[in-house]
């Protein structure tokens, strides 16, 4: 039993620190996890909360895993850690069960998996953690209490500004699609091999005597057409199994006309920076006069500038006047905005559809800067 009981305390205490590091590296994407949840569980509310919840439970996911590993304060860690697991398991339950959070966000973007798997994966460190808590008092601080500290109060303070870092400026890691280096063109394209979605031909028909619809397939229209109780109401293709999509499967560079400019953009030979700002009225305003002058000398220099936000044309407009942006904003949806960079506004440089580099707003680059290192401007 304390094999199994030292085993388990190995593979939890490297699973959650693992999971808690990756989720830290992303902070805000993993707020945006929470969001869906909170709308899956009709709580909105809680979306005024959920960077700070996001960024505690990574904090708190990391430190019980490094005080597992150092059997520090045992019985109040694995009454946290069980805790944390059981609401957990509901969670990925309800999903799969459900089939309303299609990733649970355990592992960030460097992992994704399917909502059953996520369940059964908290299954299972469900039995690992109830072993440790069973045994919670048997277990002993390595290699000694005062050292078992240390390390966990030490792990605490590291991962609490690890995430905060990662916040204020980017992702050390960046796993996602337009990850510096990234081409968007190609992640546009489905791999060889991929699975298209599965639809079916379905027929919709309403009893005209009580007036319900019901859906007929393919094969047993005839005997409805022939009826005359059964209306004919419409034909719509049903989805039976979801195919694979590409890793970019949302990206658009929209002009108020709705017309799709992205090719065009994303073909150019030239450099083109893209100042991405999913939602402008939560965008930060005090860099608004760096980006100004940044923007005033892309175009003194021929370099293509322009804004791409979620935000609709109107209130837009009005934004622009407000601040003086005297360079053109495009639209797209507002998720893939906030996939491209975890910065509202964040810059974005490309060239031929390649992500060449991006900045978060508090390390928005001087002209000079990226001239030296990229544009070669004379």
């Amino acid at each position: 039993m304390k094999f199994l009981v030292n085993l388990s305390r190995l593979l939890v205490g490297v699973l959650f620190i693992i999971s808690g590091l990756i989720k830290a590296n992303d902070p805000l994407g993993f707020s945006y996890k929470l969001d869906e949840y909170f709308t899956v569980f009709q709580m909105p509310f809680l979306s005024e909360v959920s960077l700070a919840l996001a960024m505690i439970i990574c904090i708190l996911e990391v430190g019980l895993g490094i005080a597992t590993l150092v059997g520090y304060r045992m019985v109040l860690v694995s009454w946290l850690m069980l805790l944390m697991i059981v609401f957990f398991t509901f969670l990925t339950f309800y999903s799969a069960y459900f089939d309303v959070v299609k990733d649970c966000g355990c592992f960030g973007d460097a992992l994704k998996l399917k909502p059953w798997e996520s369940f059964n994966k908290d299954l299972a460190l469900l039995v690992f953690i109830l072993l440790i808590f069973f045994r919670r008092k048997e277990i002993k601080p390595f290699p000694s209490a005062s050292v078992a500290a240390m390390v966990s109060v030490g792990g605490l303070v590291l991962t609490t500004w690890f995430t905060w870092h990662c916040y204020a400026h980017l992702p050390v890691k960046d796993f996602r699609p337009y990850a510096i280096g990234k081409n968007i063109n190609e992640g546009m394209q489905l791999p060889a091999g991929a699975v298209s979605d599965s639809v079916v031909m379905v027929f919709i028909y309403k009893d005209t005597k009580s007036g319900a619809q019901f859906e007929v397939g393919l094969d047993s229209v005839s005997w409805f057409s022939g009826d005359s109780t059964f209306q004919f109401v419409d034909r719509i293709d049903k989805l039976v199994r979801e195919g694979d999509k590409a890793p970019i499967h949302d990206f658009a560079i929209r002009d108020a006309e709705d017309n799709d400019l992205a090719q065009d953009f994303l073909n150019r030979d030239d450099y083109v920076f893209m100042l991405v700002a999913y939602d402008l009225s939560k965008s930060n305003t005090q860099v608004q006069e760096t980006v100004n002058a940044f923007a005033g000398l892309c175009q003194k220099n021929d370099i293509e500038f322009f804004g791409l936000t979620s935000t609709i044309p109107a209130e837009t407009d009005k934004f622009r006047h407000e601040h003086q942006n005297m360079f053109p904003y495009y639209f797209c949806d507002g998720t893939a905005l906030k996939t491209i960079i975890r910065s509202n506004p964040g810059l974005v440089l490309l060239k031929k559809g390649t992500v060449v580099d991006m900045w978060h707003y508090n390390d928005f680059p001087s002209f000079e800067e990226v001239n030296m290192k990229y544009l070669k401007k004379k």
